[in-house]
């Protein structure tokens, strides 16, 4: 027997849980279907910024850089846990732009986006600034601004969480097989990517938040005639070296290609470096970095750092298939538009704008096209205001002044919590309160629970992993995987050996992990 859901959201990455958390909220049934991971495609494989992008006042998108520099400070309000300020280096390269136009766009990047927690742009002497010292090259000065970092995976999976907490239901590792429109409703048949039976589910609207499979979704999965969507597939790829420099400010350089790279501190003993833009050719999930990428970004840091590497000191490599709005004959790649489009059909395409606003009789089929992880909040949000008008009695707008799970404190005081979680938990090693706090929040508690030791955590991993959190992963987070622990939920397969990784496979691999369905 099939249940009836308001909305049904193909897709677990930002957009689509994003969206799910937003519609359950406004007190809609959900369903949302995942045919792998929650963030186990591009939404794990960002540059892990919440920022306005200030590259794209060069093309006139002052637009959307106002509406994400907005959201900074919006989603660092929302999660304060996982989104911290970061102060970003750029400096001021003979040849490249002048003094004057970065000036401007900083001056803009300052004043467009409503910046009221964020220190402002300011200029640095490099030959006196410790910023200036792990740096190679001719540029003496450079500016410094603002912007966020983000644990981008723990972003998608606690709008999942919050998303269930509210009603949702979350179906990981679960394709939908065929959409079809049935008088004023979707069929949908589900299909259990471990083998299990079929499923089926109706949903009034249907959301197609599918990322860079979007266009795949229409073509093969939704039986109805649909306008073909201009999605123009770009790879981003990132390298992870050893620490290139000791400070935790980030760098942005300017490149003679017009490429923007950033060097940003990560996990405290490494730099990520990235990101490229590559027209990619293949499917989206055949997806990793090229020879050339690596070593374009292995010369850019040499080109630009004191502290010289080779390509045998790439500890870890990921690459991400941005679905970008436009086609390929537009521009160069990364000239392409990071802003989104929400494509609204109503019974077989045809205008929305021509059907009764109060029309019940009809099937919506709401398609996102591009956009960015920034603007992710922003975009569900609109997302749920046009499709009001299918949804009689649906509840206002309320994400805007929400908190995330574990966000549930002011911006700034991380270290407050911190200091209590060292009180209520002293015999705990620091180093991993702190790593919790840092992606947990305040449910740290619920984490470690009545434990007082480590050793009281159940077996030792390696790092400071412990068993009783990939029972809380598995548990409340939906992870399955080796990959979903180390990578996506945690970043520990970074401080783990080959050796210890198996272990961690292995460990799931006996206990034959509970269904993701189960998690809160």
């Amino acid at each position: 027997m099939s249940k009836h859901y308001d909305i049904a959201v193909i897709g677990g990455g930002i957009n689509g849980c994003g969206i799910a958390r937003d519609a359950a909220g406004r007190g809609l049934s959900v369903l949302l279907c995942e045919q792998n991971d929650l963030a186990s495609g591009t939404s794990s494989a960002s540059t892990k910024l919440i920022h306005g992008g200030l590259r794209y006042l060069e093309h006139y998108e002052f637009r959307l850089v106002r509406a994400a520099l907005f959201e900074r400070e919006t989603l660092w309000r929302m999660a304060p846990h996982i989104i911290r300020p970061l102060r970003f280096v750029l400096p001021r390269d003979p040849g490249m732009r002048p003094a004057w136009l970065l000036r401007l766009g900083l001056f803009l990047y300052d004043h467009l986006g409503g910046r009221k927690l964020l220190p402002g742009t300011r200029a640095l002497n490099l030959s006196k600034d410790e910023a200036g010292q792990p740096l190679e090259g001719q540029a003496t000065r450079a500016f410094e601004y603002s912007d966020c970092w983000v644990d981008d995976a723990r972003l998608v999976v606690l709008n999942a969480v919050d998303a269930a907490e509210r009603g949702a239901t979350i179906r990981t590792r679960t394709r939908v097989e065929k959409a079809w429109r049935k008088e004023d409703h979707w069929e949908l048949t589900l299909r259990p990517v471990d083998g299990g039976p079929p499923l089926q589910a109706q949903a009034r609207i249907l959301i197609n938040a599918a990322g860079p499979w979007a266009g795949s979704i229409l073509d093969e999965i939704v039986t109805e005639p649909t306008k073909p969507a201009a999605i123009r597939l770009v790879r981003g790829s990132h390298i992870i070296v050893p620490r290139l420099f000791e400070h935790e400010r980030a760098y942005i350089f300017q490149n003679d290609d017009q490429r923007i790279v950033f060097a940003i501190p990560y996990e405290g003993d490494f730099t990520l470096v990235g990101t490229t833009d590559i027209d990619h050719e293949g499917t989206p999930g055949e997806v990793e970095i090229s020879t050339e990428e690596t070593d374009y970004l292995v010369q850019v840091a040499n080109n630009r750092f004191k502290r010289k590497i080779t390509t045998d000191d790439v500890l870890r490599a990921f690459s991400g298939v941005r679905p970008l709005y436009g086609s390929a004959e537009t521009s160069a790649a990364q000239e392409v538009t990071r802003d989104y489009t929400l494509r609204l059909e109503v019974d077989g395409g045809s205008n929305p704008a021509q059907q009764s606003p109060t029309q019940q009789d009809c099937a919506p089929l709401l398609s996102v096209l591009g956009g960015k992880i920034t603007t992710y909040r922003k975009l569900a949000e609109q997302a749920l205001d046009e499709l009001q008008r299918f949804l009689p009695g649906v509840r206002p707008a309320w994400t805007a002044f929400s908190r995330l799970p574990g966000g549930e404190f002011p911006v700034g005081e991380i270290d407050e919590l911190l200091t209590e979680l060292e009180s209520d938990y002293s015999q705990m090693p620091k180093a991993m309160l702190s790593r919790m706090a840092r992606a947990y929040g305040t449910r740290t508690k619920r984490l470690l629970n009545s434990s007082q030791t480590s050793q009281e955590l159940g077996h030792h991993f390696g790092a400071d992993l412990y068993q009783n959190e990939i029972e809380y992963l598995i548990e409340h987070e939906w992870a399955v995987t080796a990959d979903d622990i180390l990578w996506r939920r945690t970043k520990l397969g970074l401080h783990l050996d080959a050796s210890e990784r198996g272990q961690v496979a292995e460990y799931l691999q006996r206990r034959k992990a509970v269904a993701p369905q189960s998690a809160a």
